[in-house]
């Protein structure tokens, strides 16, 4: 997510081979700043970051652990605007959220993202309001994303006046005891009087908690503007930005906070609902410095993962039991935690083989389909006990015609899963397996593409 400015903050720091070495620290300010101008960030805010990163070090002694040091800290003022991080819950439920920003940003599916994840993460009573009459389609797609992840929505498809639908929402979200409303709002190509007026007519009647603007990081330093000229009429309390993984640049999330002074709340990490995270400024400054974040990992994962069910895997990881059934359970669960990509650069270290791995789809990858055609094929005995399939030619062949798979597929897939199984055995019950060894072991497993 953020490969370009950590390579280029390798490459800046790489520069310092010395200590007190004056002319090494101007070359990798200077490599710094080349880096962070093609990483598309603001070049006021790399103006600013490069006079703290230089007063820093030469205060605390030019050398390399100075130098990153002062890096860090200048990353993380950088990143830091006066107001809220994450979610806040209002003390009177329910906390009212007006979504904005321009058409084309993102700001329906990011409403149902965000509706989704405190449904998921924060186990909050969400309901989103379909108060975006301007585009034709808008209501009918946040109904479909309803539909399509469980979630509770209000609308009114005869409704003229996007004001009263959101009063009336409003009414019913309190009437039903919601802890959330997520206002997903009308848009424009262009910041327009008429769209204005509209928001700030909705803002006065709803009394909104918090403003959100979703920007397109795509849009590079037009999302800045913008997100400054509704700032200057709504007065917003976080920006969302949206298509993070799509900026192979990155530099947009760098720039924003420091220059429109409102803080980056969310970004989103891909086209699944379950791809929106939390912007700490701490943490992303942990990822960006190949430090990974293990705290944001844990938040992430013991959100999904039934704590009971998780030690029944554990005894039987142990024991060497895992099967397809369990694989299957899993597989579900993980895919609650979106990104598998963006999962794993939150592990220290894991930058090198997130490059060899690829970008890991645990739902439309061909690997995966194959498994799942494969267990549907099988038998409830079979599923859970795999060693069956290793020893029977007859069942191999049954499967293999019930899923559409040669023979040689199915071996080769109950071969990993053993594999696998052996793997998850040895490292039953550890913090943290031995990277190294754990690359050997997978050496010759298909990862799924």
């Amino acid at each position: 997510m953020f490969d370009r400015i950590s390579e280029g903050f390798k490459s800046a720091i790489n520069k310092i081979r010395m200590k007190d070495d004056e002319k090494a620290l101007k070359k990798a300010l200077d490599e710094l700043k080349k880096n962070l101008l093609k990483a598309d960030v603001h070049f006021k805010t790399v103006k600013d970051l490069l006079k703290e990163v230089e007063v820093e070090t030469k205060r605390a002694g030019i050398g390399k652990a100075n130098f990153l040091k002062a890096l860090d800290k200048a990353l993380k003022d950088i990143l830091t605007a006066p107001g809220n991080y994450g979610f806040v819950f209002s003390p009177k439920p329910p906390t009212v959220v007006m979504m904005t920003g321009l058409q084309g940003s993102g700001k329906t599916t990011t409403t149902a993202k965000l509706a989704n994840y405190l449904k998921t993460f924060k186990k909050k009573k969400v309901l989103m309001v379909a108060a975006d009459l301007q585009r034709l389609a808008a209501v009918e797609q946040l109904k479909q994303l309803a539909e399509a992840n469980d979630l509770d929505i209000c609308y009114d498809e005869n409704a003229k006046d996007a004001v009263e639908v959101a009063k009336k929402c409003l009414d019913k979200a309190k009437e039903k005891f919601y802890d959330v409303v997520i206002i997903d709002t009308a848009g424009r190509l262009a910041i327009d009087e008429e769209l204005m007026d509209e928001l700030v007519r909705m803002k006065k009647e709803v009394n909104p908690d918090e403003i959100f603007y979703v920007a397109d990081s795509l849009t590079g330093k037009d999302a800045i503007n913008t997100a400054k000229a509704f700032d200057e009429k709504l007065d917003i309390t976080g920006v969302i930005l949206t298509k993070y993984d799509g900026d192979s640049k990155g530099g947009v999330a760098l720039s924003i906070a420091h220059q429109v002074g409102k803080p980056l709340r969310f970004i989103g990490t891909g086209e699944k609902i379950a791809d929106i995270e939390v912007f700490m400024p701490e943490r992303i400054v942990s990822r960006i410095m190949g430090a990974g974040d293990i705290e944001g990992l844990v938040e992430k994962t013991s959100a999904v993962i039934d704590e009971k069910e998780a030690k029944k895997l554990t005894k039987k990881l142990k024991k060497g039991q895992f099967n397809y059934d369990d694989f299957l359970k899993q597989l579900e669960q993980m895919k609650k935690l979106g990104s598998m990509k963006n999962l794993l650069s939150m592990i220290p270290g894991m930058g090198n083989m997130l490059k060899q791995l690829g970008d890991i789809d645990l739902e439309n990858s061909e690997e995966i389909k194959k498994i799942k055609a494969m267990i549907n094929s099988m038998t409830k005995k079979e599923r859970e006990n795999p060693h069956l399939i290793k020893e029977s030619a007859s069942r191999r062949r049954r499967i293999a015609k019930g899923a559409g798979l040669s023979v040689q597929e199915v071996n080769r897939i109950n071969k990993q899963f053993q594999n696998a199984a052996k793997m998850a055995k040895k490292f039953a019950g550890k913090k943290m397996p031995d990277m190294n060894e754990l690359m050997k072991m997978t050496q010759g497993l298909k990862f799924p593409k």
